[in-house]
């Protein structure tokens, strides 16, 4: 039986996350009481708010009797210069874990100013650097992906095959930097100029670079139309690049589960390897190679898909003379992998605990990104997938979703709330909770982890 408490539930800058928690906690065995400000007096606390409005301070004062949303530190897993790091640390002990082919190749750099490329060429970047030059030379056709590290939706993303094409990538963030067309030198928000995803270097100064993974797996998503649209025949079919939005749940210290509704985010053109422009990397067009639907929004909906709609698609990539048709089989195949996948990508963080720390008292909802590399076998009629982690997003933008899926986020935050919530408040402690195997799923909930930190019990 769930003991009575109070809920601060504030959510400015998202409307539809306040709505989603409030109709959970409406959904739970007992209604707590709405405070508008966190406040501990005499009675048990629930702070389910963006991370700026917790009292972090009730939360690590209060364990036994504050819940809150998030935890405190966990640059770990949603830096992506901090995820790089820390899964290359675990990698060089776990050289076995699923992480070894479930993460690009990544190098992270810190650069203010694009002079600074030159020394980096000689040092940390000295690998890349000759992988570029061997690649050009053998015409390999190698290309690597630029992002922030703390930018997101897109903001600074870039593809590039060349020293030469980097060094220009850099000059033209430098360039928007002295045309003056930032407001606020502080917010990273402020920072994008004249196009959809352009930044300013000095403002953000960490990034990362990865191999572009040139073999995404490719479906067209206008094979199952949404919102009316007519459904294309078979020879008007093109492939189209995306990734899968992944929700993941970690609670107390630590638990971690994923719903097992995934998301298959589109781009806005088809798929095409990419070509260097004579203008240069700022001409290359990135329409056919992104998918963040925050830089959709003119699409509403039509690019957002379940993972499930697309059973019976034919698989676009790969040899054009045996198209194959995307099975449930296979989807149970990339939801193994990304438990696995998630599970040590928690482990490697929770080995970082300067940049991550699991309280016993706090759970956290992310947006895992996810894309699924497509490697056809001539030995085998079975398609070979390899999922690989993109990021980790904490207070996803799940209002992109659109209204047509928005039953799913509701269903989502219905079991977040029965599973953290409700479990943290039991009145009796002692009683055991019902035994949950690692892979086995409830209220669409997967359990993919389960670690004690800093001894029995979890603290």
């Amino acid at each position: 039986m769930a003991e009575g408490f109070s809920a601060f539930v504030h959510w400015p800058n998202a409307p539809l996350t306040d709505s989603l928690v409030r109709k959970a906690l409406s959904s739970i065995h007992i209604t707590p009481k709405f405070l508008d400000h966190p406040t501990v007096d005499g009675e048990k606390l629930l702070q389910w708010a963006s991370y700026d409005s917790i009292d972090h301070d009730l939360t690590l004062e209060n364990q036994a009797d504050v819940l809150s949303s998030s935890y405190i530190i966990r640059k770990a897993l949603i830096r992506k210069h901090f995820l790089s790091r820390c899964i290359h640390a675990y990698l060089l002990k776990h050289p076995d874990s699923a992480l070894q082919n479930a993460v690009p190749q990544t190098w992270d750099l810190e650069i203010s100013f694009a002079d600074e490329l030159d020394d980096m060429w000689a040092d940390e970047l000295w690998d890349l650097g000759k992988d570029m030059d061997e690649s050009e030379a053998e015409g390999r056709g190698k290309w690597w992906i630029l992002k922030p590290g703390m930018a997101d939706r897109g903001m600074g993303i870039r593809l590039f095959n060349s020293k030469d094409a980097l060094q220009q990538i850099f000059e033209g963030f430098e360039e928007n930097e002295s045309d003056g067309d930032v407001s606020d030198a502080g917010d990273v928000d402020a920072a994008p100029l004249k196009d959809d995803t352009a930044v300013v270097t000095s403002q953000l100064r960490h990034f990362v670079i990865q191999e572009y993974i040139l073999s995404p797996l490719l479906l067209d998503p206008y094979q199952f139309p949404v919102n009316g649209c007519p459904v294309k025949e078979p020879e008007h079919l093109k492939g189209y690049k995306f990734h899968l939005r992944t929700y993941c749940v970690a609670s107390g210290a630590l638990k971690l589960y994923f719903y097992d509704r995934i998301l298959a985010l589109f781009s806005s053109e088809p798929f095409g390897v990419p070509v260097a422009e004579e203008d240069g990397p700022s001409s290359l067009s990135l329409a056919p190679h992104l998918t963040n639907t925050s830089l959709q929004t003119h699409r509403g909906e039509e690019g957002v898909r379940l993972l499930d709609e697309l059973v019976g698609c034919k698989i676009l990539s790969g040899d054009e003379q045996e198209r194959l048709t995307l099975t449930a089989e296979h989807l149970v195949d990339i939801q193994n992998q990304i438990a696995d996948v998630l599970g040590e990508t928690f482990r490697a963080a929770l080995g970082t605990a300067i940049h991550f720390q699991a309280l016993p008292n706090a759970f956290e909802l992310y947006g895992i990104d996810f894309l699924v590399s497509h490697v056809p076998s001539a030995a085998s009629t079975s398609p070979k997938f390899q999922v690989k982690i993109l990021e980790v997003n904490a207070e996803p933008a799940i209002e992109l979703t659109g209204p047509r899926l928005t039953w799913i986020l509701e269903d989502l935050f219905k079991s977040v709330g029965t599973v953290c919530v409700e479990q943290f408040f039991q009145k009796d402690k002692e009683t055991p909770n019902e035994a949950w195997a690692i892979g086995e799923t409830k209220h669409h909930l997967r359990k993919c982890l389960e670690a004690e930190v800093r001894g029995a019990g979890g603290w």
